[in-house]
């Protein structure tokens, strides 16, 4: 028993998945702005500085107890900005040039370069996300390619791979009610299967913001 011990310490331990968020460094102007009209330039950004703290929080906690690799992929500001904003135990990484298509692409393929086994991207505002769905997507992982988590408006607050899959995020009319859709079309067509975690709402317009009242005031 005593050899078989030994044995088992000494094998490597799995790499975890990466789990890659999504952010914006809350500059007044540049972040949330359909949210500005009702906000405010000062308002929305504060609330995007908010919600990024929040999701953070979230998944750096699930990541004390998943095998995830908690990077934040960020636009606007720069790494000291973002260490200073949110710390420096995880890791940053600036979001490449292009659409949200190329800028998930290129992350995804920066995680898969460092052997990881599989990879899940989030955005910053779906403050209801949590450690469940973090760990449904892990599952799922471990029966289908691709894991999605539906947003109410027709996109998804999360998406997770076990290999990279560029033309999930190629001809995506990003922004839309239509790109869950076309998402799962294209995973159709390239032959991938697919599971749908449980819907959440990403909070971008005036009628999501009760969703984030309700979450801060502990009734969600």
């Amino acid at each position: 028993m005593d050899r078989l011990q030994a044995s088992a310490r000494k094998m490597p331990e799995a790499k975890p998945f990466g789990l890659l968020m999504f952010t914006r460094y809350p500059e007044p102007r540049r972040t949330k702005t359909r949210l500005i009209p009702h906000l405010g330039a000062e308002g929305a950004a504060t609330l995007q500085r908010q919600m990024t703290e929040h999701v953070l929080t979230q998944v750096t906690a699930a990541a004390q107890r998943l095998p995830l690799a908690v990077e934040v992929h960020f636009a606007g500001g720069g790494v000291d900005q973002m260490q200073n904003w949110l710390g420096d135990t995880v890791t940053y990484v600036a979001q490449s040039a292009g659409d949200l298509g190329d800028r998930l692409i290129a992350a995804f393929s920066q995680s898969f370069a460092l052997g990881r086994p599989g990879a899940i991207a989030i955005g910053s505002d779906c403050p209801a996300l949590g450690a469940d769905h973090l760990a449904s997507a892990l599952q799922a992982l471990e029966r289908v390619d691709v894991a999605i988590g539906p947003a109410t408006d027709g996109g998804y607050y999360l998406i997770g791979l076990r290999q990279l899959e560029p033309a999930l995020f190629q001809a995506i009319d990003w922004g839309t009610e239509r790109v869950l859709e076309q998402t799962l079309a294209v995973a159709t067509a390239q032959g991938l299967t697919v599971e749908l975690l449980a819907p959440l709402t990403d909070v971008d317009n005036p009628e999501d913001l009760p969703q984030w009242e309700r979450i801060v005031g502990g009734n969600c």
